[in-house]
């Protein structure tokens, strides 16, 4: 009986051993980058932004970051930002280049826009699956 079963198996792992593998497509080149790994540490993590208080120039508080999305033409990230609302209703999503926003003294700053010019803002609606 075991050599009923052994005999099987030790054929699979010879045919399998002795195939050419082939592939998918055509042959691909990867290039690795060096990264300054001390640099990028020290840059902001994307769970330590989500649900931040954003303030204006005034200290106010003007928003939360709900989201953070990749652009996916040219790897642009977008912070979406939900002003007003209650508990998820009544809000006004606004998306804007990370790059506008500041940290400062550990505090998310937009500069130059207030809770009224975002609303303002045309709505922001994520596509649909």
């Amino acid at each position: 009986m075991k050599f009923a079963l052994a005999f099987p198996a030790a054929a699979v792992a010879l045919a399998l051993s002795t195939a050419t593998l082939h592939a998918q497509g055509p042959a691909q080149s990867v290039t690795a980058s060096r990264t300054d790994v001390v640099q990028l540490a020290s840059g902001y993590r994307a769970s330590k932004v989500l649900g931040a208080a954003v303030y204006d120039d005034s200290k106010h508080k003007i928003g939360t970051i709900d989201d953070l999305i990749v652009s996916p033409k040219d790897s642009v990230t977008y912070a979406i930002v939900s002003i007003g609302g209650f508990a998820g209703i009544g809000k006004h999503l606004v998306a804007m280049p990370f790059s506008n926003l500041k940290i400062v003294d550990e505090q998310v700053q937009l500069s130059g826009l207030t809770s009224d010019s975002l609303k303002a803002m045309p709505e922001f609606r994520y596509a649909s699956p």
